[in-house]
């Protein structure tokens, strides 16, 4: 038989999806499964969007430019305004969603063997595209007990090669919802300026940010505008995931000449997703402020609850939905699975991703597990209940 690709047998599975036919089979058992797992909202969808995409009257669904329609690159230049981000048209691109714009960027910036630092746990997905792009993910790890808090500026000093390019950060952070503070942006930004690297810096989940204080973006960050990638994505803010629509913004203009070859490689962004990302951006404050503060309210149920358990612990995340939890178990993947394949209370268990696959690092996140407060303050209840159950019957429990 011929062989398949090296590239493929090393990337790794998705820690948020590959648990999913265990799910399946669960709910085929007549088990009510709790999707704590993935990042997918269930506060509903803006009208406007919804509108829009009932109302489309073209006569032919035609190719977009590579770059997206002209019309929602003006209108996403008028949103990033409103958070002083400074960027012109012509320094956004439209992708097919956030991840392929993390995709486009490592392809355009990294050739085969170049390192990318990025601090640990993190959005597992970002490994899969730099084994895509040939390039490898170094990483820094940062501490549960310390509540995520980027770890000291030495140890990404430490790790800088000349085969080192840039640094990754996420910000607020999937997994671990920490939310990075000027000080922590700056030292960033000292040593970007300091290597000449890029600074791709994630920024999906910029409008649940939980301190008060004003958000920082890299564009924010004095002179190293041009070093800096951005990547963003309409889908959480607005509760449109199917729709695929994200953005890569740069002002590096031989990047851009780079990242629009791969965009006219794969011909254009989705025209339906476009057209309904672009009614979006007139979702009104109101529909904005009503899902922030339900995220803080299901945040505040959601770490106290847990804190409750015994041998439970996870810190008060800042910004996105997600929290990392420490739980009270020998191996979390194994829990995870059990929970799925061999446990339910009163008809129902929990869905969660395993936390190590969210690092590289052998034996980090081992007893730990990622949640998204994604689900209604009735159901996240329920999955407590039912995580509080499988925790005193799981035979590897640890306390």
């Amino acid at each position: 038989m011929p062989q398949v690709s090296q590239r493929g047998t090393i990337m790794p599975a998705s820690p948020i999806r590959r648990l999913v036919p265990l799910a399946n089979a669960a709910k085929n058992r007549g088990v009510k499964v709790y999707h704590l797992n993935i990042g997918q909202p269930d506060v509903p969808t803006p009208e406007e969007c919804l509108e829009a995409l009932k109302h489309i009257d073209r006569k032919v669904l035609e190719y977009s430019p590579s770059d997206g329609l002209l019309s929602l690159r003006e209108k996403l230049k008028q949103y990033y305004g409103t958070y002083n981000i400074d960027v012109e048209v012509d320094d956004i691109i439209v992708t097919t969603g956030g991840s392929e714009a993390v995709l486009f960027a490592f392809m355009a910036c990294l050739d085969p063997g170049d390192e990318i630092i990025v601090p640990e746990p993190a959005y597992a997905n970002y490994m899969a595209f730099a084994i895509s792009a040939g390039a490898k993910i170094v990483t820094v790890p940062s501490s549960i007990d310390e509540g995520f808090a980027l770890p000291p500026v030495e140890k990404f000093e430490e790790l800088i090669t000349p085969k080192t390019k840039g640094i990754l950060i996420c910000n607020p952070n999937n997994p671990t919802g920490y939310l990075y503070t000027m000080k922590e942006m700056l030292q960033i930004r000292d040593l970007v300026k300091k290597h000449d690297l890029f600074l791709f810096s994630d920024e999906v989940y910029r409008e649940f940010c939980y301190t008060g204080a004003p958000y920082i973006s890299a564009f924010h960050l004095p002179d190293i505008e041009e070093q800096v990638v951005l990547i963003d994505s309409v889908s959480k803010r607005y509760n449109e995931c199917g729709i695929r629509i994200g953005a890569l913004i740069t002002k590096h203009k031989e990047l851009k000449k780079n990242v629009m070859k791969f965009c006219q490689a794969r011909l254009s962004p989705p025209l339906l997703g476009q057209i309904v990302a672009e009614a979006s951006i007139d979702t009104p404050k109101s529909y904005m402020l009503a899902t922030y503060n339900e995220y803080v309210e299901r945040r505040k149920f959601l770490i106290d609850q847990l804190n409750k358990i015994p041998g439970c612990y996870t810190p008060i995340p800042m910004g996105a939905f997600y929290t990392v939890v420490k739980l009270p178990v020998d191996d979390a993947d194994k829990f995870c699975e059990w929970c799925l394949e061999s446990f339910d209370y009163e008809g129902q268990t929990v869905f969660m991703a395993p936390a190590s696959g969210f690092y590289t690092t052998e034996g980090m996140g081992r007893n730990e597990v990622r949640m998204a407060y994604v689900l209604c303050k009735e159901e996240l209840a329920k999955a407590i209940k039912v995580l509080e159950e499988a925790l005193k019957a799981y035979p590897g429990r640890t306390i």
